[in-house]
């Protein structure tokens, strides 16, 4: 059977374009690995503009955020309360988030397959006209007009399109996270980081018992430091700060991985008949590592795109440009470029002016608002914001 469109990867991005393009009427393959894998995520959505996206989180129960502490690494704190702000985040299993989205697109007419490992592309006169997956009963082909890849970072696709080469250590993040159970002393709404001079590390309460907690490095620091060693040495940290107890916790889930942390690759993301969005564009904050609404409003945009280009019947790269060209794609790489520069920045010297920065906020109120809005809310700081700092001694 033949599609308008095939989406690979049905986590935030593929399931967006999926839902946007089957709204519109056309036929949807949505290609998916295995809906009940759980992605290295804290479960931290941003509220405002996740329930634009997806007003039925409003129906759910969800614990609200409404404080933010956030340590440097020689112990200087800078805390934050959401109580009179709109952009709370709040917190949901990550299974049950990306299961919910999945269903929005299935309602809206898409068809999914599970169990699908999207590995390479089917070609006819040399033009891509579908994929190949590998299913527990086989080999499996999928035809359309357009292919969305959507599965990652890790995607085989995104690689084999010639778009994007291969990952190498200095391009990413490299972090440890798990998800434990058990007595503790955090404030269930409550969000912990502690910036290190490698990256940092978080705990991030999801309800009374449970936690999920991990640290990160970046770029040189991924060749010279473990993380395991890291994440070990964090994990008694937090016994030292009394946040968690001196009990065997029950593991409910542990995973290594690896995070996109150049921005979005810009030179990658389409081509005839081809969008590359989510992780496997670089749609990745490079301070936070947020990806999920990155991810969906590139996913909304590649389906609007896909659209336009099936109405005209014209699926060449010069119809697919404009999704590099919209507004809100437009808006998110420059500001991932601004915090790519910024990251650099923060890390010099072992994270000294990192540092610096928390001294600052701490008996500056201005400076504070600057760094809670940079590093919370994305925005863009005063031009003499890494002035100061430097100046600083």
């Amino acid at each position: 059977m033949k599609y308008e469109v095939i989406v690979s990867g049905a986590g935030p991005a593929g399931s967006k374009c999926a839902e946007v393009i089957s709204k519109a009427g056309y036929k949807v393959a949505l290609i998916e690995k295995d809906t009940m894998w759980i992605k290295p995520c804290g479960g931290g959505l941003p509220r405002s503009s996740i329930y634009r996206y997806y007003p039925q989180l409003r129906k759910l129960n969800l614990i609200k955020k409404n404080t933010l502490a956030m340590f440097s690494a020689d112990d200087h704190k800078l805390e934050y309360s959401y109580e009179d702000s709109e952009d709370n985040p709040i917190v949901i299993d990550r299974l049950e988030f990306d299961n919910l989205i999945r269903n929005v697109a299935v309602d809206a007419g898409a068809e999914l397959f599970d169990k699908n490992v999207s590995y390479d592309f089917i070609y006819k006169d040399r033009k891509r006209v579908g994929i190949k997956t590998i299913t527990p009963s086989g080999t499996k082909t999928y035809l359309a007009n357009i292919i969305v890849v959507a599965d990652g970072m890790s995607s085989k696709l995104a690689h084999k399109s010639g778009l994007r080469g291969k990952w190498t250590a200095l391009d990413i993040g490299i972090g440890k996270a798990q998800i434990l159970e058990g007595q503790n002393n955090l404030n269930e709404k409550g969000t912990y980081f502690f910036f290190k001079k490698y990256g940092y590390c978080w705990v991030f309460p999801i309800d009374k018992q449970k936690f999920n907690l991990g640290s990160i490095t970046y770029y040189e620091n991924n060749l010279k430091y473990n993380v395991n060693d890291l994440f070990n040495e964090f994990f008694k940290e937090l016994q030292i700060r009394k946040l968690i107890s001196n009990i065997d916790y029950k593991m409910i889930w542990s995973a290594i991985f690896p995070e996109p942390a150049t921005g979005v690759l810009e030179k990658s993301m389409f081509d005839d008949n081809l969008i590359l969005v989510g992780d496997a564009a670089g749609f990745v904050a490079p301070i936070s590592g947020e990806g999920i609404h990155g991810a969906i409003v590139s996913g909304q945009v590649a389906g609007e795109t896909s659209i336009k280009a099936i109405e005209r019947e014209d699926f060449s790269a010069d119809s697919l440009k404009e999704f590099k060209k919209h507004p809100n794609i437009k808006k998110i790489i420059r500001l991932f470029k601004f915090q790519r520069k910024f990251v650099n920045f923060f890390y010099e010297n072992e994270g000294e002016n990192l540092n610096k920065i928390f001294k600052m906020a701490e008996n500056n109120k201005e400076f504070k608002e600057n760094v809670i809005n940079t590093f919370i809310f994305g925005r863009t700081p005063p031009k003499d914001f890494i002035s100061k700092i430097k100046s600083t001694h």
